[in-house]
């Protein structure tokens, strides 16, 4: 009986045979499906940052406009309670309100609290979104 050595290599080992060269149909298809699975997920998350950054500019316009009016109604020297509503050119509605805030701790004083709330609201695409700002005001009051 004759034994092989283990650490001698037959030849036929050394050069590759023609059906071990390249992949396989079943290896192409799964690599394709590993690959076309990790695109989508980069394609959703590319299209969810977009809806992000569109939803964001409208907030910041929406904050721009409410601090622009804000700034009118707190520059107003006369202001007294009310409450009105405006709409803009470009989709935009306002509503204001300035109502009376603390008046069991000012009504022996000079000056009186007024509360002044606005709201923004905007339509984008079926849904309706409002923003909120909320301030106050020391004024005289009116004899």
């Amino acid at each position: 009986m004759l034994l092989k050595n283990p650490f001698k290599r037959d030849r036929r080992q050394l050069t590759s045979s023609p059906c071990e060269n390249g992949f396989t149909l079943l290896e192409v298809l799964v690599a394709l499906a590993v690959l076309s699975i990790a695109l989508v997920a980069v394609f959703e998350l590319f299209s969810a940052n977009l809806k992000g950054i569109a939803a964001s500019d409208d907030y910041v316009s929406a904050v721009l406009r409410a601090e622009s009016k804000m700034r009118e109604i707190l520059d107003d020297d006369k202001l007294t309670e009310k409450s009105w509503g405006e709409a803009t050119d470009d989709g935009y509605r306002m509503d204001a309100t300035v109502a009376d805030a603390a008046t069991d701790r000012t009504e022996n004083l000079q000056v009186k609290l007024l509360e002044i709330t606005l709201t923004v609201h905007w339509t984008r695409g079926t849904k309706e979104r409002s923003l909120t700002l909320k301030t106050m005001k020391l004024v005289e009051k009116q004899v």
